[in-house]
């Protein structure tokens, strides 16, 4: 026997069928590179995505096929997710800021057969055209050498259509992680993943995301899933503001004037808009809610924005988790904490959203989950309906039995289950046969008024196997010497965790997406050596 409700498949069209029926006059602004601003709805919004399903439909590209863009974060680049997935087809955002193979790499292996772009990535364009020979058409946001502009592209077609009927289990976007080791591998959302995921954002104890809202997304719109952001705003007609360039002045500028309410970015953007408020004594700009994640957020970060009044979200995930699995929402003791205990809290990686489970398996035993006590830390594994069970063409499920999908992190449950991050496993730091946190070195360090950004590696010693060398640029104007940094972490951390070294540089190396390189670090430090 069968419920006798109406099934309707979950596919991320009807997001924005909501959106322009429930909340059509909800705008979208854009903040452009050359300064100009453009407004539109979801009404219009779309009805521009449909009238790209009608061209795909002229350029002979059916459900299935690979659409790719190469943008920054902006309206047209929104109406494009909606009018490539609409259309049965696969969304594919590319990151410009790869390496040419791995552009060449990923065009290939996803099959792309359009690519729209924005001007600025123009020279990509030109480098790549041939060596991406799946690429039959080429079409340009904005205006460009050698391709049709998107609103030219769009401009003869009507709008009266209807979305691609299909399987809610049908893919519907294709991003590839950047990867350290190997090629890049391609993570395949589907219409239910992504519809699931948006449900689990949108609620009160996790992003409070709601018609009120007005959401700048800092994140780049090619990074894992711009962290379901378009959906969720999407399904709750929030407005959104978008901005090709990410400067701490335009930033918090757009923040006042547009009254937005949430703020989603990685750390790298906190540290930016905290240098800019203190070098121009410029106040916190008002906003309700911080959204941060890509890598662990220094509590020393989530005091200051705290202080300001801004309701902190950690989330942890990452681009097979759609992205998020972890947040930090609020426990039901919050009231009864006192300020620090809050901090600590937040500090953290938060506690599993319904639909993702996590787990970790202990360091010694792999088959043995380790305790949830809250200190023995082990590889972090996590399954759920939104996190990937096998890469884009690849022969062979990547989640282990149960669906267990091994992330590559090192973490510590609690008795409540909260998740606490000590590392990437590729990033621990063995001594002596002990296990040295990089991120709680690093963390500790950060604390320090007068350090900026912080990153430990471990550095090969003759004795004790590896040992910490601290990598660290210090804030403007900073005096402080490596023997004061030393003694300030030898109050923080374990005395045998004091870094060997301290080595002061005018900047770290950064992925694609904001994360330090510790890769990038390594081989910079390769030739190092400690007595």
């Amino acid at each position: 026997m069968l419920g006798g409700m109406q099934d309707w498949e979950l596919r991320v069209s009807g997001l924005i069928d909501h959106a322009a029926r429930a909340h059509p006059g909800r705008e979208i602004v854009s903040r452009w590179a050359d300064g100009n601003q453009t407004r539109t709805n979801w009404h219009d919004l779309r009805s521009d995505a449909l009238r790209m399903m009608q061209a795909l439909r002229r350029l002979d590209i059916y459900p299935g096929a690979r659409v790719a863009t190469l943008a920054m974060n902006h309206s047209r680049h929104l109406a494009s997710w909606f009018g490539i997935t609409g259309a049965g087809c696969v969304l594919h955002t590319i990151n410009p800021r790869l390496f040419d193979d791995q552009l060449e790499y990923i065009v290939n292996h996803a099959g792309d057969r359009v690519l729209i772009y924005d001007s600025q990535f123009q020279p990509i364009v030109e480098r790549m055209r041939a060596r991406w020979p799946t690429i039959e058409q080429y079409i340009c946001f904005d205006d460009a050498r050698n391709a049709v502009s998107f609103t030219d592209w769009i401009a003869g077609e009507d709008g009266d259509a209807v979305w691609a009927a299909g399987d809610e289990r049908a893919p519907c976007m294709l991003c590839y992680t950047s990867g350290t080791t190997g090629d890049p591998k391609g993570v395949l959302y589907s219409h239910r993943s992504n519809v699931l995921h948006t449900l689990a954002m949108i609620q009160p104890a996790c992003l409070a995301i709601e018609p009120r809202s007005c959401v700048l997304p800092v994140v780049p719109m090619f990074h894992a899933n711009n962290w379901g952001l378009p959906w969720a705003c999407a399904a709750t007609g929030a407005k959104m503001v978008y901005s090709q360039v990410n400067e701490p002045t335009i930033l918090c500028d757009l923040i006042a004037d547009e009254k937005v309410t949430h703020v989603g970015g990685v750390p790298t953007v906190w540290f930016a808009m905290f240098e800019h408020l203190d070098s121009t004594g410029r106040t916190m700009p008002p906003f309700r809610l911080a959204l941060s994640g890509g890598s662990a957020v220094p509590s020393s970060v989530v005091e200051r924005l705290m202080r300001a009044g801004v309701r902190v979200v950690q989330a942890w995930g990452m681009t097979e988790t759609s992205p998020i699995a972890t947040v930090t929402y609020e426990p039901p003791e919050w009231d009864d904490m006192t300020f620090e205990q809050q901090v600590e809290c937040k500090s953290r990686q938060g506690r599993p959203v319904y639909g993702s489970e996590v787990r970790v398996m202990s360091l010694t035993d792999p088959t043995c989950e380790a305790a949830h006590d809250g200190e023995t830390s082990g590889p972090l594994q996590v399954r759920g309906p939104w996190t990937i069970k096998r890469y884009f063409e690849a022969e062979e499920d990547i989640a282990g039995p149960g669906d267990w999908f091994d992330t590559g992190d090192v973490a510590a449950i609690s008795s409540d289950g909260t998740v606490r991050l000590t590392d990437r496993t590729k990033d621990l730091i063995k001594s002596g046969g002990e296990w040295i946190s990089s991120v709680d070195l690093e963390n500790a360090a950060v604390s320090h008024p007068d350090v900026l950004e912080a990153a430990a590696i471990g550095i090969f010693h003759p004795r004790w196997d590896e040992r910490p060398v601290l990598v660290v640029v210090k804030k403007p104007d900073a005096a402080i010497s490596a023997e004061a940094l030393r003694e300030y972490l030898t109050a923080r951390v374990a005395k045998w965790w004091v870094p060997d070294a301290i080595e002061f540089v005018d900047e770290l190396p950064h992925t694609g997406t904001g994360k330090i390189s510790k890769k990038d670090l390594r081989i910079q430090f390769r030739d190092y050596r400690l007595d």
